[in-house]
């Protein structure tokens, strides 16, 4: 089955997959510490799609426990900030997906975010037809197509580099790259491209 980009979110860990037929020549990258970046390969060819690269993972550090933020698009930088400011995280992430919309292209993709703390987590999507936010308290799968509304699922990784492998190797088509957090004493983070 063909889901496209995946999160997978619960208290302490969290991960995220590019899936793509489109565009499978991309890899994330750390662009600086706590910033993971989606991109187009060095011999990818030049893409006209303006969703094709984006920051998918961004460590939030703040007074009552460091976050993790984890999404398929530019709606991820404004969930962080949100976040810096304060903002509690079903907020942070209510106010950037409903802001931003899901994605103008020929899918009229969802947007999927999910924010992860040691003693709790949140995902949300927004698609044409509806804004979902919510808490979860044990491991629970957002996608953009098929599995588009949050809901629980097998997922038992310890770091952030088996997150991010595990998020790798699901049983759902054409994987690309994926990214891997946990949250405890700070956020741990870690990618696999393949």
């Amino acid at each position: 089955m063909y889901v496209g980009r995946l999160l997978v979110v619960a208290p302490g860990v969290g991960a995220y997959r590019v899936s793509s037929r489109s565009f499978p020549n991309r890899r994330i990258r750390e662009r600086e510490p706590g910033v993971l970046t989606v991109g187009p390969t060095e011999d990818a060819p030049p893409p006209d799609n303006p969703y094709v690269s984006y920051n998918c993972l961004r460590a939030v550090e703040r007074p009552g426990g460091d976050l993790a933020v984890l999404g398929n698009g530019s709606h991820v930088d404004p969930v962080a900030e949100k976040l810096e400011l304060g903002y509690p995280a079903r907020d942070a992430l209510a106010t950037a997906l409903l802001a931003l919309d899901f994605e103008r292209d020929d899918y009229d993709t969802p947007r999927i975010a999910g924010v992860v703390a040691a003693d709790g987590a949140h995902a949300g999507i927004v698609r044409r037809d509806a804004l979902l936010v919510r808490e979860v308290g044990e491991p629970t799968l957002v996608a953009t197509y098929e599995r588009d509304a949050p809901e629980p699922f097998a997922f038992a990784a310890d770091s952030a580099a088996e997150a991010a492998r595990d998020a790798y190797d699901l049983e759902f088509e054409h994987p690309v790259c994926a990214a891997g957090a946990t949250v405890a004493d700070g956020v741990e983070t870690a990618f696999v491209n393949e």
